[in-house]
């Protein structure tokens, strides 16, 4: 009998053994199924936002030249110029233009029966008007979009802004933000619809993956059945089942391995940023001229739970290409208001210097989160600089309407690093700046011979030429200073003056200068006087 509970215990055992690791693969399978399709929707869903804004920043873009355009309303060449902008912007189906409160005529001629001006649904941050529901005077009497901006309008087939390559199975809408609905593809549970419309979340229902994204403008709803979950979840989790049958005691030490093993970075970072696990330091600018500490450039640190750096130039990369960086940058405003509002009151003149993603840059994202953030704080957008690497001016028309958008706020916008990335005087001249950072490697050239010692004067003197003013990275030597001061430069940081600190160093480091040097003149440049 003894014998017979023992077989019994080692059998069930055994059993166990098995059973574990089966039943870890299949959680995890369908944890893993679940989460990488919720992650696909939500990319659609940002697909077809972007989508959506590009079908409404080139009917923007056609109002804007026809608003402009020196001509007559109605006459021969008001109507040439109508009909081309109706035929090369993609989105458009008709163009009109109204005078005194009826339509006069459109992309297809004169009109004779009285039409009234729309009454607008819905106003964009831009100024322009959305009107749902529109017949056009001809055509095939379909309904249509109009977006209005002044005296015309451009009437667009909603389905453009849906109109996005994706799964077959997945069901597409786009809304305003206030959740007017624009287009759909007919998602097959509108209650499921009109919930989202009103509470944009993304998450699942019994028979339904979904996921929305929104911005300023637009409201982005993606939805999937979740029998392409089921699928994908069986043809996972048949292909790993032998192993837990075949290999238990391999299942079984393979699991405790990975419960063991250290997290990749990848996967380190995406908990670190969902815990918050960063801290800023702040590396202090030094107006050259008078020794006066004017502000300082934030400088995000992260530190492991076991006290461990990890250097910025391997987790930043990492966050960018995992799409973290958003919700690090928008992590990194949170700390540097936090730490710098009672400063930044306090002192006027001060600013903190932020950097944004090559993403941000192009996109404007990280404004609309920075301006909403700004709100209630007390911090004027004027001591908030923003400060971008070569990199984000690849898309060099998102750059320019984003950076531009960023003056008009009220910041001030600077490119950071200058002369390692892609920058060229043609590019400086196309956008709206108004600081340029020397990098510290063409710094540390002064006084050598090395062969891009010549260049640092070169970039001092574009810089004067284009009117903005520079920052030098890197200050370490005596001799690095009176060279800059020589050629004018206004700002400069580096360990010179100081290493990065720790937010109640900085403000401590800041107060200390202005004791020593006086206090920094409240005219001190403002980016709002200069013109872009």
């Amino acid at each position: 009998m003894k014998r017979v509970r023992t077989i019994a215990a080692i059998a069930l055992a055994a059993l166990l053994g098995a059973a574990l690791p089966i039943l870890v693969v299949v959680y995890f399978t369908w944890s893993r199924s679940q989460d990488a399709d919720q992650q696909r929707l939500h990319q659609t869903a940002e697909r077809t936002l972007q989508r959506a804004n590009r079908a409404y920043e080139a009917g923007l873009l056609a109002l804007r030249k026809l608003n402009q355009a020196p001509v007559s309303g109605c006459s021969p060449e008001h109507l040439r110029l109508m009909r081309g902008l109706a035929l090369t912007t993609h989105s458009a189906e008709q163009v009109g233009y109204f005078e005194d409160g009826r339509l006069r005529c459109t992309s297809w001629g004169m009109t004779e029966d009285l039409i009234p001006e729309p009454t607008p649904d819905h106003v964009t941050a831009d100024g322009a008007t959305l009107t749902l529901g529109v017949r056009p005077v001809a055509g095939d009497n379909a309904s249509l979009l109009a977006l209005q901006l002044g005296r015309h309008d451009i009437l667009m087939d909603p389905n453009r802004f849906v109109d996005v390559i994706t799964d077959p199975n997945v069901r597409l809408a786009v809304a305003t933000p206030d959740g007017r609905l624009i287009a759909q593809q007919a998602l097959p549970d509108q209650d499921l619809l009109q919930h989202l419309l009103r509470e944009p979340h993304s998450g699942s229902t019994a028979r339904t993956l979904y996921a929305t994204a929104q911005d300023q403008e637009w409201l982005a709803i993606a939805v999937a059945p979740r029998t392409s979950l089921l699928t994908s979840f069986r043809q996972n989790a048949l292909r790993l089942l032998p192993l837990g049958v075949v290999g238990a005691v391999m299942a079984i030490a393979a699991a405790v391995w990975l419960s063991r093993r250290r997290l990749s970075l990848r996967n380190e970072l995406a908990s670190a940023v969902r815990r918050r696990e960063f801290r800023m330091d702040y590396q202090p600018i030094i107006e050259l001229d008078t020794g006066i500490c004017v502000g300082a450039e934030a400088l995000v640190r992260w530190s492991r739970a076991d006290g461990t750096q990890v250097r910025p130039d391997l987790f930043i990369p990492v966050a960018e290409e995992t799409g973290l960086i958003e919700a690090l940058t928008d992590h990194v405003m949170d700390l540097v208001l936090n730490d710098m509002r009672e400063l930044l009151i306090h002192d006027r003149s001060a600013h903190i210097a932020i950097n944004l993603s090559a993403g941000d840059v192009s996109s404007g994202r990280a404004l609309k989160v920075l301006s909403g953030k700004l709100i209630g704080t007390g911090i004027h957008p004027q001591q908030i600089w923003l400060e971008a690497t070569e990199r984000g001016f690849l898309d060099i028309q998102g750059a320019r309407t984003s950076l531009a958008a960023a003056r008009r706020a009220g910041h001030c916008v600077a490119i950071d690093d200058f002369g390692v990335g892609y920058s060229s005087l043609q590019y400086l001249q196309q956008l709206p700046l108004d600081a340029l950072k020397i990098d510290k490697s063409f710094i540390d050239s002064i006084g050598t011979h090395s062969a891009t010692s010549p260049v640092t004067s070169h970039i001092i003197d574009m810089a004067k030429t284009l009117g903005l003013f520079t920052v030098a990275e890197g200050i370490e030597t005596s001799a690095q200073l009176a060279y800059l001061q020589s050629r004018q430069v206004e700002f400069g940081q580096g360990w010179l003056f100081s290493r990065p600190l720790p937010a109640p160093e900085f403000i401590a480091y800041h107060e200390q200068r202005r004791r020593q040097y006086g206090k920094a003149p409240e005219d001190m440049r403002n980016p709002n006087s200069i013109e872009e």
